[in-house]
């Protein structure tokens, strides 16, 4: 039988079907992976730890990564836009103003939680950290 012969089959099955297979072939829990280069390589896999007592601390320093990331990318562009003289002068100096302040902001959050611009820097492993190294 050709694919051509075959009925029409519904495409929501067909994702479904290959779904259904690809986490058959996933190990359900790390113990099911067999350990690489013996019995004595083996090694717990990283996993997210969550302390009760920590929670809120680490959901800040999450959310104040996100934010940090997100305010040295708008002082990158408006740096590139001084730098193209697409602002006026007012608009500049309201930027500038803007940023200083969220920056301030963030360094009053971090000293809230008991955290520092450097704790916001997150290690990806091999790509790397998050934010680029202070300049």
């Amino acid at each position: 039988m050709t694919g051509e012969d075959r009925p029409p089959v519904n495409r929501l099955d067909e994702v479904a079907d290959a779904a259904a297979r690809a986490f058959r072939m996933l190990p359900a829990v790390p113990q099911d992976v067999p350990p690489r280069g013996g019995t004595d390589a083996r090694r717990p896999a990283h996993r997210i730890i969550t302390d009760p007592d920590t929670v809120e601390r680490d959901l800040i320093k999450l959310v104040l990564t996100l934010v940090e990331l997100l305010r040295q990318l708008m002082e990158r562009q408006a740096l590139q836009r001084v730098d193209a003289g697409d602002l006026t002068e007012e608009q500049e100096e309201r930027l500038g103003a803007t940023l200083m302040i969220l920056h301030s902001r963030m360094i009053e959050f971090c000293t809230r939680y008991g955290l520092s611009m450097e704790d916001l820097n997150l290690d990806l492993g091999p790509l790397g950290t998050l934010l680029p190294p202070p300049e």
